[in-house]
């Protein structure tokens, strides 16, 4: 399943033609968890907040979840970094995605790649992204896997090792799993992380752009 073409990524400059007022630009990530179903729902309601542009970030493994043709927004995976860069005057993306965003959403977030960010480990887009995150700007994770992984000990350390970075957790919920087993580990459903996402724009991003 292939990627959207990206758009040249002019991120600081594009819609600034007529618009009064600045809008918010939110960077989701996407990891390989059966939530990442979800995918195009979640970016379909966050589409619904007023004055706000998405653009998504995915790793292989998640691709297999959804369809691409679904999301309406600029979706990019590994080999748009690499296609875009041919020189040193070209555009490093991970690093462009990063000025662009106001505030990025990981959801969901897979038990590999949160082990990755704990760790510091940047191996591919978007873990490349949040390597580089400005931290006065906020970062959102939803995490996402079956509840024997998320009740074994390591799980716990590596949430309050993003906690203590300064994300912010949504946490995961109680549920029959897609597997058939039920307990804690799923994702936070959709509404629950689009009204946080709303929270967390009113209190830290919107009071600064006014």
């Amino acid at each position: 399943m292939e990627p959207l073409s990206p758009p040249d990524p002019q991120f600081p400059s594009e819609n600034r033609s007529s618009v009064p007022q600045k809008k918010c630009h939110v960077l989701v990530g996407v990891t390989g968890s059966v939530a990442a179903l979800k995918l195009p729902l979640l970016i379909s309601q966050l589409l619904e907040i007023p004055g706000l542009e998405v653009q998504v970030v995915t790793t292989e493994r998640a691709k297999h979840f959804y369809n691409a043709q679904e999301i309406p927004v600029a979706l990019y995976s590994d080999a748009d970094e690499w296609q875009l860069w041919r020189g040193r005057s070209d555009p490093v993306l991970h690093i462009d995605l990063r000025r662009w965003a106001d505030l990025m959403l990981v959801a969901p977030l897979d038990a590999n790649t949160l082990a990755k960010l704990a760790n510091g480990i940047c191996d591919n887009l978007l873990t490349c992204v949040i390597r580089a995150w400005d931290l006065s700007k906020p970062l959102l994770f939803c995490p996402a896997m079956n509840t024997a992984m998320w009740e074994h000990p390591i799980t716990a350390q590596q949430v309050e090792q993003l906690k203590g970075f300064g994300y912010t957790e949504i946490p995961c919920v109680v549920k029959k799993l897609v597997c058939g087993d039920e307990g804690r580990g799923a994702m936070a459903e959709v509404g629950t992380i689009v009204e946080e996402v709303k929270r967390i724009l009113a209190e830290r991003v919107l009071p600064k752009q006014s």
